[in-house]
């Protein structure tokens, strides 16, 4: 379908927005007709000569007014794109009015959302209807979920095809929080009950894959790579894996992923243990959750001499058919460096590349696949195989 844009970037002036811009305005074709969207045209207008001046030769990206309180502006904005980028959040708050706009005009979407509760939400109200329309809603197009879902992808497909596989996933990383990521992990935290009902409600829709089994292993690790201490990680990042081993067959016919956090240090393990069942009590606390958020305004994020310090490391290790595999994904500063990049080139593959056939909520792995993988060193993502060896 012919639209006015092939890309347009929704968010374009909060933190990681604008990260994301300037990714766009470095790496993007020449023949890129994309545009900025936001509410506030002033501040649109300061980033796009912001950008002008990183290659003044570069045709300078279109500005659009669009604001989620006002359903016309974002129907015209999806309606007007091929592919939306959305980087306002949290988006359980406001994330849903460009998820729906998307899959009624058929317009592929992708977020940086972590938001589990969110993600199964989209899936059960907007699914169906993105199958219908043609369009591609793929969340989670950041450090989270890209590392692992594509990384156990990679590890996949260097293992026997057609046999039991299991693969462990052990995460190190350092990097620091934004307001805006802030906000929506407390908000996530902060209602459990909705969390599990909105998972349970897709559950009841999705059903289990026919003929295969596929799994989060949730128990201690079968190897020792991580060196030091591990702890099972309960985010949105391994449902996304197993949601891509339940949709592809190359996963094999029973599946299970294991999913840690790394430390070198028992007093590491144990202090970020401590951290998070400490977030997540409080943010169940009207008083102290709005305490926390307090803490970084929505906009506010790290300095560039943390962005430049910041990396992560993501080793996996697959078996499976009499073969082990041990295999790499790494990159820059995790939450905003590389996550700017994830989401650049995860519209960009949508738009520019063959991909095969999918509609409807889907992940990464799903979506692009080994297009991806092969377009994500350009965001200095790389992802190696370490050794291989059989069993």
């Amino acid at each position: 379908m012919e639209r006015g844009y092939d890309i347009v970037l929704f968010g374009a002036t909060g933190y990681t927005g604008a990260l994301t811009a300037e990714y766009l305005a470095e790496h993007s074709p020449r023949e890129l007709r994309w545009a900025l969207a936001g509410r506030n045209v002033d501040k649109l207008e300061a980033l796009r000569a912001e950008l002008a001046e990183i290659d003044p030769d570069r045709p300078t990206p279109d500005l659009l007014s669009a604001d989620v309180e006002d359903p016309a502006s974002i129907r015209a904005l999806a309606a007007a794109a091929r592919v939306v980028i959305s980087t306002v959040g949290p988006y359980a708050e406001y994330g849903e009015p460009m998820v729906a706009a998307c899959a009624e005009e058929g317009t592929d979407y992708v977020d940086l959302c972590g938001e589990p509760a969110f993600v199964d939400r989209m899936y059960v109200k907007y699914h169906t209807i993105a199958r219908q329309t043609g369009a591609r809603l793929v969340h989670a197009c950041g450090f989270d979920s890209i590392p692992y879902d594509l990384g156990v992808l990679f590890t996949v497909e260097r293992l026997p095809e057609g046999v039991p596989l299991h693969v462990e996933g052990f995460v190190r990383a350092k990097g620091s929080a934004s307001g805006g990521t802030l906000r929506s992990a407390l908000g996530a935290f902060s209602d459990p009950f909705e969390m599990k009902t909105a998972a349970r409600e897709r559950k009841a829709l999705e059903g289990e894959p026919e003929g295969r089994r596929v799994r989060i292993e949730r128990g201690l690790p079968r190897t020792r790579l991580a060196r030091g201490w591990t702890l099972p990680i309960p985010s949105l990042d391994p449902q996304v894996v197993v949601r891509s081993a339940a949709a592809l067959e190359r996963y094999g016919p029973d599946f299970g992923y294991g999913h840690y956090g790394a430390f070198r240090w028992l007093t590491s393990a144990l202090g970020a243990a401590g951290g998070a069942a400490g977030v997540m009590a409080a943010a169940q606390v009207p008083s102290l959750r709005e305490r926390l958020m307090s803490l970084r305004s929505p906009g506010e994020g790290p300095t560039e001499e943390q962005l430049a310090g910041g990396w992560f490391t993501v080793h996996f290790v697959g078996s499976g058919g009499g073969r082990r595999v041990h295999t790499l994904v790494s990159g820059g500063e995790p939450g905003y460096g590389a996550t700017s990049g994830m989401l650049a080139e995860s519209a960009l593959c949508l738009w520019q590349d063959e991909l095969p056939a999918t509609s409807g909520q889907v992940t990464t792995a799903v979506a692009m696949g080994e297009a991806l993988i092969e377009r994500l060193p350009r965001a200095g993502v790389e992802f190696e195989v370490l050794r291989t060896f059989e069993e």
